[in-house]
């Protein structure tokens, strides 16, 4: 079994992630070194900002505990507000624009996992990497 608290086990470690961009902070719970099949993170989405985000090598859903927002599709240019209580699932690697009007708290789940050192290119790809 798996036990980890947020406060006690993840803050100030290096499973607390920061973006290079400084948009986001990632705090990262479960990763594949864990052997779950997938990972699982609480990530703050920074108000005030904007992150291109194309997970290529990923799906990923995302349920929104917190803040307000937007989530544009690039291809399309449909915009999905975001608050507490909605629920997104990335399943076509849909390229997107993910904004913060208000500090978003979103719990998400990546497939394949993450190894914990992943951080968006220019494309706003995560690279898939091994151990």
């Amino acid at each position: 079994m798996i036990v980890r608290r947020l406060k006690e086990d993840i803050l100030g470690t290096p499973n607390e992630v920061h973006a290079e961009t400084k948009t986001w902070t990632s705090r990262r719970l479960l990763l594949k070194k864990d052997g779950m099949g997938f990972s699982f993170h609480d990530t703050l989405i920074h108000g005030g900002t904007e992150t291109l985000i194309h997970y290529a090598n990923h799906l990923e859903a995302v349920y929104c505990v917190e803040g307000e927002g937007e989530l544009e599709e690039i291809e399309s240019g449909v915009v999905h507000k975001i608050s507490d209580g909605t629920m997104y699932a990335l399943n076509g690697h849909e390229k997107h624009w993910l904004r913060a009007t208000k500090t978003l708290r979103m719990i998400c789940v990546f497939n394949p996992p993450l190894t914990g050192r992943e951080d968006h290119d220019k494309d706003g790809v995560y690279p898939l990497l091994e151990d």
